[in-house]
Formats: structure tokens, C-alpha cells, sequence
């Protein structure tokens, strides 16, 4: 029998990318699709390669609670889970939830799901925060020169628009956006402090919007404590990413457009400064995929017994 899912949120960029995952499950079927605005509507209307007549629904925090789905994903802007996650802990408190928000990355209580880096820690939480999708450049970019590090880490990250989210900003606003690159809380920044968090080593982030539509480019500053020869550095990436699909470590530095629509992060690039104490590393992937609605898969295969990678084309 197949379990049953519920997504709130649907109607943004993510929403969409995670219908589209769950339909191609084959141990999983949408209960729910919840969105505000798009209340009433077909969901095949709004997203290419959804089959069925399943239709958005307004459900506030008890609909979502009483409709005791196996698992729900919250795909609210950050501050909105709150109120859904106090009712389902009061009415179904074995649902398995994913919040794709900032908003529990900070709790001790919520299981913090980056796989490649902390599916070994997880232990049958059946509440998951899902990283943010520049946290999970970061990470993934620094993680194996981990221990070798003097000094903050510095990033330097660009995003295309559909970061910033459906609701009209300037930083999805596309006619601002062309032939322009639009830096945003260069300091503070919550991908900054939950990197810093999770690496528990100091990271500092200046994030950028483009006119491109999906897609991380993260390029990371690494200082050493120790020289180091660039043929080292790569086979300790390629050696402790080597069991993992979805991370592809390259030579030359990835493109964005080369991981735009897929599922996977690629890192490389690698340059040494000639006294091979300053590392640089590039790290791309899709915002809206591994960035989000790939690792949330991840994340609810792993919670449910099912393989990690199932209904993820690798």
C-alpha cells in the first residue's frame, strides 16, 4: 500500500518540482496539494507532467492535521510553519514532516537533512528540516577540507531568480534583473549562520540574484593551516564524495546552465594559491532541486524505509 502525502505551499517553484517527484514515486500518492491561491484550480494546469485530477485545496493548520497524510512537506516562505506543525503535533504526531523553511534549522528537536553529510546521524526523527539551498552549496563545497581550515571561509554566491519566490520582489523582478547583478545581505545572511552552524567552523556569505532563472554558483574561499598540493585536494573530494550520486566532482570549474533542471550538485574548479595555502572551490547546483525539492526526496525516503534515491533520476 502506498503512502500518502501532503504538500502545503504548492503553488510555489518548489511545490511544483516536488509534485513532480512524487508523482513518479512509486510508494507514494499526493493526498493534498495545498495552496491559497490557486484554491479550486487542476494541478495539471500548473505543472508540465502531472497526470490526474487532483485539485489545489486552502487548508489551514487542522484541514492539514485532520487529513493524518504519512507525511507532509511545508513549502512556506520562512515564519509560516509554525501554526501547521503545532496542529499536527497535536493531532497526528507520527506524521513525518518536512519543513523547507528556515524556520527549524536551529532546533535541536528537528533532525537537520543534508544526506550526504548527516544521514549517518539520523535516527527516526519524524520531524525533518530540509537546508537552504545555498547552505547546501556551502557545505557541500567546504565539508572535506574540514579540520585543514585557518581562519573564516569566505563565499561568494549567485542565484537565479527563482531563489527570491513567487511573491513580486526586486530580486525576481526580471526587468531589473537584466544586464545586472543584484547583491543582497552581504552580511548575516541565514545561510551564512546555519552554514557556520552545521560546519561548526566560521563561514562568511555575499549572496547575488541574476537574470537566470534557476541555479547556484557558489565559489568558496578556503584558507589552510597547512600547504597543500591541488592533486591532494582533489582526491580527498573525489574520495569522500566518491559513494555519492548525486555529487559530481570535476576538474574544470562546473556552469550553472550545466546543472539547471537536474538533480545533483557538481563541485570543482580547484585552484591553489602558489604558496598552496588559499584554496578556491566551485560548487553548482539547481536552487529548486537539490537546493530544495531533491533533497526533501531524499530526506522522506530516507524517514519512510524506502530507497534514498527512489523516483530521483541520477
Amino acid at each position: 500500500m502506498k503512502k500518502t502525502i501532503g504538500i502545503v505551499g504548492a503553488r510555489g517553484h518548489t511545490g511544483a518540482e516536488l509534485v513532480r517527484l512524487v508523482a513518479a514515486h512509486p510508494a507514494l500518492e499526493l493526498a493534498f496539494v495545498s495552496s491559497r491561491e490557486l484554491d479550486g484550480q487542476r494541478v495539471d494546469a500548473h505543472v508540465a507532467g502531472f497526470e490526474g485530477g487532483l485539485r489545489y485545496e486552502s487548508l489551514g493548520p487542522a484541514a492539514v492535521a485532520g487529513r493524518a497524510a504519512d507525511t507532509v512537506v511545508l513549502a512556506m516562505p520562512n515564519g509560516k510553519a509554525g501554526g501547521f506543525v503545532a496542529a499536527i503535533d497535536e493531532a497526528a504526531p507520527r506524521t513525518v514532516v518536512v519543513d523547507l523553511s528556515a524556520d527549524h534549522r536551529f532546533d535541536d528537536g528537528w533532525y537537520y537533512g543534508l544526506p550526504e553529510l548527516t544521514r549517518d546521524r539520523y535516527a527516526g526523527e519524524r520531524r525533518i528540516s530540509n537546508p537552504g539551498c545555498y547552505a547546501t552549496a556551502m557545505q557541500l563545497a567546504i565539508a572535506p577540507m574540514l579540520g585543514g581550515l585557518c581562519g573564516p571561509v569566505q563565499c561568494f554566491g549567485v542565484s537565479g531568480y527563482s531563489g527570491a519566490g513567487t511573491t513580486p520582489s526586486d530580486r525576481n523582478d526580471t526587468a531589473l534583473l537584466r544586464d545586472n547583478l543584484m547583491p543582497y545581505a552581504l552580511a548575516g545572511h541565514i545561510h551564512e549562520r546555519e552554514a557556520t552552524r552545521q560546519l561548526g567552523t566560521p563561514v562568511e556569505f555575499m549572496p547575488h540574484v541574476a537574470a537566470h532563472f534557476r541555479g547556484i554558483t557558489l565559489t568558496a574561499n578556503l584558507r589552510l593551516r597547512e600547504p597543500t598540493e591541488i592533486e591532494t585536494v582533489q582526491a580527498r573530494y573525489r574520495e569522500r564524495y566518491a559513494d555519492e550520486p548525486l555529487v559530481e566532482v570535476l576538474d574544470d570549474a562546473p556552469w550553472v546552465s550545466r546543472v539547471a533542471g537536474r538533480h545533483g550538485v557538481q563541485i570543482g574548479g580547484f585552484t591553489l594559491s602558489e604558496d598552496g595555502r588559499r584554496l578556491v572551490v566551485v560548487a553548482t547546483l539547481d536552487n529548486l532541486l537539490k537546493g530544495a525539492a531533491t533533497q526533501a526526496m531524499q530526506n522522506l525516503n530516507l524517514a519512510l524505509g524506502f530507497g534514498e534515491f527512489e523516483s530521483i533520476p541520477l
